[in-house]
């Protein structure tokens, strides 16, 4: 009897099964990354504002944005005004205290400073014009109106202003990172910060004074980002801030400060100095935001728009476990239906060789 079989050269359904399965985990997986690797700001933003034309800077300039905090730089006291260089708000935690304070780089050695001795004036070469481009509606001017900037990227002639999260006993205490909050700003005009990545990149407003408050933005850290700052009016602007963080050890800290401006040539560093901020401010934690936020993990920064994001990133997610399932539940079929075309193909022959063998029994 002559035995028919199977090429043993076909794919079982299983092992096809497995090589399907594969391919579509790396395509989805190509495509997750596809998804989430949109454009974000990064901790360090080099893009330029269409307001700001920066006066050229010395080699090495932007070098700042690298920066080290050292253990070791000293804490001063003392007015300073502060009309040009590298400045970055922070908080410190030194011997069990958290505080607020100002490195100040403009100085060798940098220093901290406490925000009572600061004014950051911002002179009259610092005016630009609002620009024709609907991007910039947010900044509430019509087009050509002179407005204050302290640019993102540095002006030799403007203070350069941002923040970091680099003091190693901060970076050694906190968790993951801090929330910054606005809590209120007290001026003859509007205040706007936001950040802008590249000629291209449309602004994303961290804070922005005619808004309701608290307006928190979360940084991670080891953290280092210089944003736009737009003043709509020359004047003394207050500005109340707080830092909040979860300790490693369990614990919670939060502090407040006021940020003082002294923004036109006319204006009075002075006046800057007494002013009293009159506004209401919630107290320090008091609001949901400020006892304590997630964010996105960076740009770098820093995102103010922490539940945009993971909620986008959460609809990726979705939309990736639904089509590989899809993909799976195809897959599958696909093999049990080869398996059953298989089963009676066997059948069949089977069927086919019993039938000749009986043939010839009968032909005998």
């Amino acid at each position: 009897m002559r035995t028919i079989g199977i090429p043993m050269t076909r794919i079982s359904g299983e092992a096809w099964l497995g090589r399907r399965l594969r391919a579509v985990a790396g395509t989805a997986v190509a495509m997750a990354l596809t998804l989430t690797a949109t454009p974000g700001w990064a901790s360090e933003p080099t893009g330029r504002h269409p307001l700001i034309a920066p006066a050229p800077t010395a080699p090495g300039t932007d070098d700042a944005l690298d920066q080290r905090v050292d253990a070791e730089q000293s804490e001063v006291s003392g007015r300073a005004v502060l009309d040009s260089g590298h400045v970055d708000i922070g908080p410190r935690y030194r011997d069990g205290q958290w505080s607020i304070q100002i490195h100040d780089d403009t100085v060798v050695p940098s220093v901290w400073r406490h925000l009572p001795d600061v004014v950051f004036q911002v002179p009259d070469a610092a005016v630009q014009k609002v620009p024709d481009d609907p991007n910039y509606t947010f900044l509430g001017q019509n087009p050509g109106t002179p407005v204050y900037v302290v640019p993102q990227t540095q002006n030799r002639d403007v203070v350069w202003i941002g923040w970091n999260t680099q003091d190693p006993g901060t970076m050694e205490a906190i968790q993951r990172g801090v929330t910054m909050n606005l809590l209120g700003v007290q001026g003859p005009g509007d205040v706007i910060v936001y950040l802008q990545s590249g000629n291209l990149g449309a602004p994303e407003v961290l804070w922005n004074s005619t808004k309701p408050y608290p307006q928190p933005l979360w940084v991670e850290t080891n953290t280092h980002t210089h944003a736009n700052w737009i003043f709509s009016e020359p004047g003394v602007y207050l500005a109340v801030i707080e830092i909040s963080a979860d300790l490693i050890d369990g614990g919670k800290v939060s502090s407040q400060g006021t940020l003082r401006f002294s923004v036109g040539d006319q204006t009075s560093t002075e006046q800057a100095f007494t002013a009293a901020y009159a506004g209401p401010t919630p107290p320090p934690g008091g609001s949901p935001a400020a006892a304590g936020q997630d964010g996105p993990a960076s740009r770098s920064g820093t995102s103010s728009d922490g539940t945009s994001t993971a909620l986008l990133t959460a609809l990726i997610v979705l939309v990736a476990v639904l089509l590989v399932g899809g993909l799976i539940w195809s897959a599958v079929r696909g093999a049990a239906a080869r398996r059953r075309a298989e089963t009676e193909r066997e059948a069949a022959v089977a069927g086919d060789g019993a039938a000749r063998a009986g043939g010839r029994e009968g032909q005998r």
